[in-house]
């Protein structure tokens, strides 16, 4: 699993950033005029030896990715068999654990009408049982799916910019794209992980239904033709294709998956959105 993630996310997802400071790193940057008092050592020493010129080498320093998983725990994830919710924390687990073996940084959000609960910035392997336990003790009891008051919060704390992962259905009735947009434009890196329920997708049935939001818990009585049905699925596709051509459009990374799907298809699916697989 992780030597398949590290693949997964070593490019747009989990690629370590370089600082824009310079300082004693590994990567040659470029070179500076030498000054009374400057370290010996940083002195390119050939250039010395070719034209004579004292000039140091300056390098460029690498820095841990603050990574942010921002988890769905409105009721809205605790349907399907199995629920969503389900699938969504081990995907959460994973991406956690990978990263914190990384020696990044890593915080989980759980949100719905707004931020829930919170495991603050952590760093090493050793954190992984405390995170996890952090997950177990999660349910999706959450009243409704708020994306914009989920950033709006997000972004008051005065995060570092990082990558911002947003696991969850999407099924917010204001939207997603403005969300979305603001995390970017705040310096985040946002990469959707969408889940659905197979029933969801193509509901199956017929006739006189009571339906409840599970939400709001709003009922609604109707009767439901082939026709209604037809038009539920043309809607729930395009539901689907209207997230996955925002992020592809913005160059985010996008991940989409039925909840009851196996857990190393969805890593499969993950790597082939990356373009480090085809078929």
């Amino acid at each position: 699993m992780s030597l398949l993630s590290k693949r997964v996310f070593a490019g747009q997802l989990m690629a370590q950033k370089r600082t824009r400071q310079l300082g004693s790193g590994v990567e040659f940057a470029d070179h500076r005029q030498y000054d009374p008092g400057d370290d010996f050592r940083h002195l390119d020493w050939n250039l010395y030896a070719r034209h004579g010129e004292l000039l140091l080498k300056r390098f460029q320093e690498e820095e841990d990715l603050h990574i942010y998983l921002l988890l769905d725990a409105s009721r809205s994830m605790s349907s399907g068999t199995p629920p969503k919710f389900d699938l969504a924390r081990r995907v959460v687990a994973a991406l956690a654990y990978i990263a914190l073996a990384d020696l990044d940084r890593v915080a989980v959000v759980a949100f719905a009408g707004g931020v829930v609960e919170e495991f603050p910035l952590t760093r090493g392997k050793g954190r992984i049982l405390a995170l996890l336990r952090f997950l177990e003790n999660l349910d999706a009891g959450g009243t409704d799916t708020n994306l914009s008051n989920l950033v709006g919060e997000f972004l008051l704390r005065g995060r570092r910019a990082g990558l911002a992962a947003v696991v969850s259905d999407f099924y917010d009735p204001a939207g997603f794209q403005a969300p979305l947009s603001k995390l970017r434009h705040a310096g985040h890196e946002p990469h959707a992980v969408q889940l659905y329920d197979a029933k969801e997708a193509d509901p199956g049935f017929l006739g006189d239904v009571e339906l409840t939001d599970v939400e709001t818990g709003r009922t609604e009585k109707r009767t439901v033709t082939e026709k209604d049905l037809r038009r539920y699925r043309e809607a729930f596709d395009g539901f689907q294709k209207e997230l996955a051509t925002l992020c592809k459009g913005r160059g985010w990374g996008h991940t989409v998956s039925r909840a009851d799907a196996p857990f190393d298809d969805l890593v499969l699916a993950m790597m082939r959105g990356a373009n480090l697989v085809s078929g």
